[in-house]
């Protein structure tokens, strides 16, 4: 039996259009992010969607919010859907790190899974917690179809990790998930994975 997962990034925040990494941070969503949210709300009422899982983090749930009140459904809310822990970098962009530590960051751009930043969630731990969330979320609901809303970062490490793509990837093979797009993954027997789309948007209303 196989589960059809729609996967949707958050909507934009404040620190997204600086480039500024934001993992454990509570940050809010611009009014841009609120009408990307909108329009995946849009999006839902017209396609089948049977459930709607969210991380805890509240970008998540305020881009998750338009969908649930177009279908009329209560969320779930997944603690290990929450997006990485970027370590010294929170709230920085990768140009202020690097001209404080050059050396670090050319490690991570060579290969941001062996070298991480500094204090930052390992990458391998949090590939594994959430393609665990993913595979429990599929087994709960076989035959359907599932809205997850959470975040790019761990969503791309995710991807890896269950299309079998080496981690060290993640950042050449899926540079970034648009926000509030749809990518389609299928599981099966809440394991195997295939990738059935990426990066479809959502219509805005705006020019």
């Amino acid at each position: 039996m196989s589960t059809t997962l729609l996967l949707a990034r958050h909507g934009q925040t404040v620190w997204h259009t600086e480039n500024r990494y934001a993992g454990v941070s509570d940050v809010a969503l611009t009014d841009e992010g609120r009408a990307q949210a909108e329009a995946l709300g849009r999006w839902a009422a017209t396609h089948q969607v049977d459930a709607i899982w969210t991380s805890t983090v509240s970008r998540a749930i305020a881009t998750a919010d338009p969908a649930c009140r177009a279908l009329g459904l209560t969320p779930h809310r997944e603690p290990d859907l929450r997006e990485c822990d970027f370590g010294v970098v929170e709230g920085r962009t990768l140009a202020e790190f690097a001209a404080e530590d050059p050396k670090a960051a050319e490690a991570f751009r060579a290969d941001p899974v062996a070298r991480p930043f500094p204090d930052a969630e390992a990458p391998l731990a949090a590939a594994a917690r959430g393609a665990g969330a993913l595979r429990r979320i599929a087994t709960a609901h076989p035959g359907e179809r599932v809205l997850v809303v959470a975040h790019n970062t761990l969503f791309r490490l995710v991807l890896c990790e269950l299309l079998g793509i080496p981690l060290s990837e993640y950042r050449r093979v899926f540079p970034r998930l648009r926000n509030a797009a749809i990518t389609e993954l299928r599981i099966d027997d809440g394991d195997s994975a295939a990738l059935l789309s990426l990066n479809v948007p959502c219509e805005t209303d705006r020019t």
